[in-house]
């Protein structure tokens, strides 16, 4: 990968974990040789317990209003959702290649706990998926970069 490639994650919530954060550490020094990495975190917002789908649907929008002010005008949005396509590590190499031979940044976006926004989703150029599992977004996003680090120059 072209090293002035930039990959941004945009995430909801903050590692709490010093176990993920430690991990979160470890990859984006690995990733910061390959690439310009640039990580945001937004906060999270409260949700009672029980709340109808318009409450749902509001927290979603605050949170994803948070994350647009961290987009690049350019580059491509990846949206880490549940129903996006589900790719196995090769795909998701090849992807991630093509991406740097014709951009010069992508942007990964994960959501909290509720998911995207859907204003968030129809900016999305690819929405994916790491399975039919549900994972917390904390370790997924370590998920994610250790995707990431994995992929070389040659795929």
């Amino acid at each position: 990968m072209n090293q002035n490639f930039e990959v941004r994650i945009i995430a909801v919530g903050k590692l709490k974990e010093s176990y993920l954060r430690e991990a979160e550490d470890k990859l984006s020094t690995l990733l910061r040789k390959k690439v310009k990495l640039t990580l945001w975190e937004v906060p999270d917002e409260k949700t009672k317990e029980g709340a109808s789908e318009k409450e749902i649907e509001k927290v979603k929008t605050l949170e994803g209003k948070k994350m647009l002010k961290h987009f690049l005008p350019s580059g491509k949005i990846v949206a880490m959702d549940l129903r996006g396509k589900k790719l196995k590590s090769g795909e998701f190499k090849r992807m991630i290649k093509k991406f740097s031979e014709e951009e010069t940044a992508v942007q990964f976006v994960i959501g909290g706990s509720l998911g995207l926004s859907e204003e968030i989703l129809s900016m999305a150029h690819q929405k994916i998926s790491f399975g039919e599992m549900t994972y917390p977004h904390q370790l997924f996003r370590i998920m994610l970069l250790e995707e990431l680090v994995k992929i070389e120059d040659r795929v």
